[in-house]
């Protein structure tokens, strides 16, 4: 059998080691021999029987068999089958750079031929986490200085309840152990990160709980503020936070925690009443906020983090996702001064994972925001393809039937599905009482159209790559609207 195509090979036949362009041109020629070597339909077969997806009902996709992706490149992917698809959601919403990114790909492969493991446990570290850790020190707010890693949003989230309890501890306030979270947050699907999620459909199947977490409501207006302003309704919403902490005891609550745009539960916006707010309340009983920046940051809003759009000063942020644009597996915690005082000066904080600070994954990391930054990505979607994109989606469905209203920023956005608009101030407003089958039908139309565009429930979701152009965000709309348009004549509603 010959290796000629594997890097490996390369080196040991060569005696020396190949440049970084060899060996990933010739990982990408092995790849491509590989996929010409099964049908789509033999991959079908050998993912129905082995390979178990997450969030899916397996019996229904064995039936219909899955999309197989092959490759991608920018915001474009390729499925077994030749199709070209324009992919609204970055992955999960990760890939910020795009696909196919040499320079990562080369930082990769460099670091794993240097050091391509070593843990950071009994008193070892290595110089990519070293520079990682330096540069997010420069790119996230003053006061972050500390960072904590692991491998995903989820168990960062894990970290955030371990750094939050343990902080109170040395603080001599053990009482302090209730964390409240919202309804319909998402915090990773873990035991811990999905109890702090408040999704009922994901508590259902778990044998347990964490204990001390408790939910208020989201705000989100248009399901749920009836005849109120969103500005109202909204404050009514962080009010809620108040109350929470004085029926537990402020002298019993750690820390409160969101998304500071609600991701995976619809890209749903508060007003900017909400976060002043809930901070005002943080701060008035001695809470720590903390905001679940997995989704929004590394420039998904045109700021570096959610948090800086909504202009609230947390004290914890749990980061993953965009941190590599989703090339490798990684999740931080960054945590304010005050914070990470108490826990590097106070004995040993017995929390780690065998990855934590995983060298390729941090020498990637460092790659990728060198890239966000120096490449001037994040200015680019505050400053152009953001507002345009924004502006794009509201000229080309404002007068749809079905879309009921539009939020978002940068370059992501939720889309209302409705029965009804209601007036120029969404009084009247009326949901679909089937919406979730309404967005499954939009979804599939978006697959139609080889369009990658996320449905929950009735919200229709965008998150493209921060590198789209404007060009493709012309035609991410078009296909959007197309799908939408489509959606309504199904369903029997003319505009």
């Amino acid at each position: 059998m010959s290796f000629s195509n594997d890097p490996v090979s390369i080196v040991a036949s060569a005696g020396s080691r190949p440049t970084a362009s060899q060996s990933v041109s010739g990982a990408l020629g092995a790849a491509t021999a590989q996929r010409a070597a099964r049908s789509t339909a033999e991959y079908r077969a050998l993912d129905a029987a082995h390979h178990i997806h997450p969030f899916s009902d397996m019996g229904a996709l064995n039936r219909v068999g899955s999309r197989v992706i092959t490759r991608a490149e920018g915001v474009y992917l390729w499925d077994s089958d030749g199709h070209k698809i324009i992919d609204g959601m970055a992955g999960l919403w990760c890939v910020n750079v795009g696909y196919a990114r040499k320079e990562l790909a080369e930082v990769a492969y460099r670091q794993m031929l240097e050091l391509p493991f070593y843990n950071t446990f009994f008193k070892t570290t290595h110089p990519p986490v070293i520079e990682l850790s330096a540069l997010l020190a420069e790119v996230t707010p003053p006061g972050f200085n500390h960072f904590f890693y692991c491998n995903s949003g989820s168990e960062g989230n894990d970290t955030v309840l371990r750094v939050v309890w343990q902080y109170w501890r040395v603080k001599g306030q053990a009482s302090k152990k209730y964390v409240i979270s919202r309804n319909n947050g998402y915090h990773g699907s873990t035991i811990a990160g999905a109890t702090l999620g408040g999704m009922d459909y994901m508590h259902e199947q778990m044998p347990s709980k964490v204990e001390h977490i408790v939910h208020i409501d989201q705000p989100y207006w248009y399901g749920n503020g009836g005849d109120l302003s969103p500005e109202a309704f909204s404050r009514q919403c962080a009010q809620q936070l108040e109350a929470k902490i004085l029926e537990l005891g402020a002298e019993n609550v750690a820390a409160f925690i969101g998304e500071p745009f609600q991701g995976a539960g619809g890209v749903i916006f508060p007003a900017a009443t909400y976060w002043p707010e809930i901070e005002r309340i943080c701060r008035k009983y001695d809470i720590l906020l903390v905001a679940d920046e997995v989704i929004g940051g590394f420039g998904r809003t045109g700021e570096w983090f959610a948090h800086q759009y909504f202009d609230f000063k947390p004290d914890l942020i749990t980061m993953a996702k965009g941190l590599t644009s989703g090339y490798v597996p990684m999740g931080a915690v960054g945590i304010q001064d005050h914070v990470a005082q108490a826990i590097v000066e106070n004995g040993e904080f017995n929390h780690g994972l065998t990855y934590s600070g995983h060298p390729v994954a941090a020498a990637v990391a460092v790659a990728n925001l060198r890239l966000l930054r120096d490449g001037g990505i994040v200015d680019r979607v505050k400053n152009d393809v953001g507002p345009y994109f924004q502006q794009s989606l509201r000229d080309a469905l404002a007068t749809s039937p079905i879309v009921g209203d539009i939020s978002g920023a940068g370059l992501v956005a939720g889309i209302q599905l409705a029965q009804s608009k209601g007036d120029a101030h969404g009084v009247g407003r009326q949901r679909f009482a089937n919406g979730g089958d309404v967005g499954t039908i939009c979804r599939d139309f978006c697959f139609g159209s080889d369009l990658i565009m996320r449905a929950t429930g009735d919200r229709m979701l965008l998150s493209p790559p921060l590198v789209v152009t404007r060009a493709e965000i012309d035609e991410l709309v078009s296909k959007a609207a197309r799908a939408i348009d489509l959606t309504a004549k199904k369903i029997g509603v003319q505009g």
